[in-house]
């Protein structure tokens, strides 16, 4: 009798009959097939954005007012910090200033389609162990990650070419053309950059959501980099280079209609390039639906602390809230120490623009308050993803084994909630602390911390109607969740740009952001307070009926 034994194999994997990369297309196909709503969904949407742009900014705009609105502002760290570095603004045009206000968040919306394509083929299918089960066939070890790629990168491309058409031919009628294809050219390659992003922090983690929340917190960082060193560009400062360091910078460094240059571009496609590279190297040295950061073992015994519900969603939930924790207060005291760099610069402002920023004298209170909105809007993020991550628990078949206990739907589901609305005010708290402490440093002014950190967290009930939008669709439909995302994009939306696209009130009102005030430059408006915490209250009790009476996802 003898016996053989064979080497274990490091490094790339090869399917018999086959290499690495076998079953990519058959993958891509199959991606391609699961992905025929969301696919057009992405590149439609991001193009009717651009149509909208396009189309609306010559209706409300004339080449006078947009020069009298520009005057001050072309130069202030205002409009560096919620636009763009503001190439052209000495001699303004409508393509110029579409693209350097609103192209950032067409930019930032592009790199969210990067990171949630490859996540949701790649780790998702790990997590829920429909890899395994493809695997088993004659398919590479390396082929599911290409398909995702390819996905992801398609989809920019095509993405970038219908919104390349829809400006090339709206009312503004851009000239030259070839600027209009380069400023989508610059949208993709985010996309393409970010997906980059995705495909190595998928590798890092065993869990969807935290390799999701890796990646976005790269994002967080692009965007604070880019935000600070077009600010100091702003103020002739030294920390332009900043802005050499983020992907976001990439895409606006192309200057469309002013310099328009395609080689920034290459520094993205170079950089999501290497980022493949290394994410296949991560690959062939984990194993499968296993991350390269290892989970902690756990230890045999139940802390007692985990005995009640809340404490569990607590703890499912505490990586998360580290990490925002952290990202606000940094951002926080960072944006609070430019305060009196914003008063120095809107120093010769004309008077349209003091008027928006409160007057001469509140220009410091308009930008605090500024800042508070903002901070609700980016928090608003976290709790939908907090809602998406309870609907993650139940279809990875986590929720099944709880409620098997003596532990009752709506239990389970408040507990969650309580974290996510408490962790929401805890993050206001946090972002108002840091630009508290930062303006007041900065400023020498101690009287703007308590009126700041309150600014920041009168926000709480509008991210609390957001996430009560997002727990009713939960408890009703779970497959409807993602329409959590359109109140929210219209509530940002209005908050950022209904003023300057001079929108009806009617169509401002609808945004749950516009209704608080923007303190310390205005009066809290308790009774919106009020009427928003109720609708945050019943949108929860009807996710929660919901969720006592529809099927749950089970093995």
């Amino acid at each position: 009798m003898s016996a053989t034994t064979t080497r274990p194999t490091t490094g790339t994997h090869v399917t018999r009959g086959g290499s690495s990369l076998t079953g990519t297309g058959r993958l891509l196909r199959f991606m391609l097939r699961r992905d025929r709503i969301r696919f057009p969904a992405w590149a439609l949407g991001m193009t009717a954005m651009m149509a909208y742009f396009g189309n609306l900014l010559p209706e409300v705009w004339t080449q006078r007012t947009l020069e009298d609105f520009m005057a001050g502002m072309g130069n202030s760290p205002l409009m560096s910090l919620l636009g763009g570095p503001g190439y052209g603004f000495e001699e303004i045009t409508l393509p110029r200033f579409m693209v350097d206000l609103y192209g950032l968040y067409l930019i930032l919306a592009a790199a969210l389609m990067g990171i949630l394509t490859i996540s949701r083929h790649t780790r998702v299918e790990e997590q829920t162990g429909r890899a395994e089960l493809v695997r088993a066939n004659v398919v590479g070890r390396h082929a599911p990650l290409t398909a995702a790629l390819i996905m992801a990168v398609g989809l920019s491309l095509v993405t970038g070419l219908l919104m390349g058409l829809a400006l090339s031919y709206s009312a503004m009628e851009p000239q030259p053309m070839s600027s209009a294809f380069l400023f989508a050219a610059a949208v993709a390659a985010s996309g393409i950059a970010f997906s980059g992003v995705a495909a190595v922090t998928t590798q890092l983690s065993a869990y969807s959501r935290a390799a999701s929340g890796m990646a976005g917190a790269v994002l967080g960082v692009a965007y604070v980099l880019r935000g600070l060193g077009d600010m100091s560009r702003a103020q002739d400062g030294p920390a332009t280079w900043l802005s050499w360091l983020s992907p976001i910078g990439w895409s606006q460094q192309v200057g469309a209609f002013v310099l328009d240059r395609w080689w920034p571009l290459l520094i993205s496609l170079a950089f999501a390039a290497v980022l493949a590279a290394v994410a296949f190297w991560l690959e062939s040295r984990r194993d499968l639906g296993a991350g390269l950061v290892a989970a902690r073992a756990g230890s045999p015994r139940a802390a007692g602390w985990l005995s009640s519900p809340p404490a569990v969603a607590l703890r499912l939930q505490r990586g998360s809230l580290i990490g925002w924790t952290i990202v606000m207060a940094v951002t926080g005291a960072t944006y609070g120490a430019f305060g009196q760099i914003m008063v120095e610069g809107f120093t010769d402002a004309p008077e349209i623009m003091l008027e928006m920023m409160g007057g001469e004298e509140n220009i410091l209170n308009g930008y605090l308050g500024l800042m508070g909105l903002m901070y609700a809007i980016v928090i608003a993020v976290f709790a939908i993803l907090s809602i998406q991550a309870l609907r993650g628990e139940e279809y990875a078949l986590h929720t099944e084994p709880v409620l098997a206990t003596a532990v009752g739907r709506p239990t389970w589901l408040l507990s969650w909630t309580t974290v996510t609305t408490l962790g929401a005010v805890w993050l206001l708290f946090v972002a108002g602390l840091g630009d508290a402490a930062g303006a007041s440093i900065a400023t020498g002014n101690g009287d703007l911390f308590g009126p700041t950190l309150l600014g920041h967290v009168i926000h709480t009930p509008a991210v609390w109607a957001v996430t009560g939008v997002a727990l009713a669709l939960y408890g009703l439909a779970p497959r409807l969740l993602g329409l959590a995302w359109l109140v929210f994009g219209y509530g940002a939306f209005m908050s950022f740009f209904g003023g300057p696209l001079d929108m009806p009130d009617a169509a401002m009102d609808l945004s749950v952001f516009q209704h608080t005030g923007q303190h310390p430059l205005e009066d809290i408006s308790w009774s919106a307070v009020v009427v928003l915490t109720a609708i945050a209250v019943a949108l929860t009790a009807v996710g929660t009926a919901g969720f006592r009476r529809r099927d749950l996802v089970t093995a």
